[in-house]
């Protein structure tokens, strides 16, 4: 047996989604082949300290993001090492963490710095796919600086009731809220203005929500899709990692054509917005309107076992074991194409 990768587990955070973190960190940690992988946990705390975190045998519920301190410039200068940064949210899943790495000069799972930022800021990430002509629905923004009647009378009138409310900047549907009258509107904002400074306010889509998983670098590939019957109002934080009350059909109740356009579309998005390693799509289908709507492209999606991301590859093919070790390869390929444009003035020498 040759040489074991040491796979550091980059997971907790400071964000609102620290707990969804430390349970993918630790069903990571189960999948992991131990033959080639020497599996290191490194958590980050709400007050922001760098954790070295046990990894017990047999592994709880979910990794607790408490232990040795460490500075995480020394985890990440060991030979042989690859991140998986599996911090979801801000200062995580926002480019924070991979412009950390990049600094650090050391490979990591997902995509850079410029995509994940993209990604993680709704409203941009929006911007960046109408210039590429991807369908999504309709929208406009706000600012939790400025909220007023004004600003839910304006959004009503221009996209109906009922409506969606999110913080720009956050996943996991925290902070979201759907909005069926004005004074629910005015709530939604208040709400979705603790987590962000950017709010977005979304046209309610009736329809099959659709989700695609999207794997590689250069050439990337896109799952089976699958759909989700929310078991609430629509796919809340409950839905996705507490109660297990959504309905996951894999692969979609849609046509053939209609699976095509929309992995044609994830990976037309997973361009458009610079990702690379993976990243799950998710879209909205109007099947007898306007067909496949974007919604978000997730670029740290979660790893739970109820998570959609590994359990659209395992449909397609690609066991949770086999994905991670892909995802791995994928990862120390960026790495080395990327080293060959990192030339300074000495190299020139």
């Amino acid at each position: 047996m040759g040489t074991r990768t040491r796979l550091v587990l980059l997971f907790g955070g400071r964000s609102a989604e620290h707990d969804v973190s430390c349970v993918s960190a630790r069903h990571v940690a189960g999948a992991a082949d131990k033959d080639r992988f020497e599996t290191v946990a490194l958590g980050i705390t709400r007050e922001g300290q760098w954790r070295l975190a046990e990894l017990p045998d047999p592994l709880p519920d979910r990794l607790d993001a408490d232990g040795l301190a460490v500075a995480p410039a020394e985890i990440f200068a060991e030979p042989d090492t690859v991140v998986f940064p599996l911090i979801h949210g801000p200062m995580g899943e926002d480019g924070t963490i991979q412009g950390l790495l990049e600094v650090a000069d050391v490979p990591y799972v997902g995509s850079g710095v410029l995509a994940s930022a993209l990604c993680m800021d709704k409203s941009v990430a929006k911007l960046v796919c109408a210039q590429h002509g991807l369908p999504q629905c309709r929208y406009r923004t706000a600012s939790a600086s400025d909220l007023s009647e004004a600003v839910a009378e304006q959004a009503i009138a221009e996209l109906g009731l009922p409506l969606f409310v999110k913080p720009a900047n956050m996943g996991s549907s925290v902070g979201v809220s759907r909005a069926a009258t004005e004074l629910e509107t005015v709530k939604a904002l208040e709400t979705a203005a603790q987590y962000d400074e950017t709010l977005i306010i979304e046209e309610a889509v009736t329809g099959q929500e659709i989700e695609v998983s999207v794997l590689g670098n250069r050439d990337p590939k896109a799952s089976v899709p699958g759909e989700i019957v929310p078991g609430a109002d629509f796919y809340d934080y409950a839905d996705k990692y507490l109660t297990d009350s959504a309905e996951l059909l894999v692969p979609a109740q849609i046509s053939e054509a209609a699976t095509q356009d929309v992995q044609r579309l994830a990976i037309a998005a997973y361009r458009a917005l610079r990702c690379e390693g993976m990243a799950r799509a998710d879209f909205l289908y109007e099947a007898d309107g306007r067909g496949m709507l974007l919604s978000e492209v997730n670029t740290i999606p979660g790893f739970t076992p109820i998570s959609m991301y590994p359990k659209l590859w395992e449909a397609s093919g690609l066991p949770y074991p086999q994905l991670i070790e892909t995802l791995v390869d994928l990862a120390n390929e960026r790495y080395e194409r990327r080293r060959q444009h990192r030339r300074t003035d000495r190299d020139e020498a």
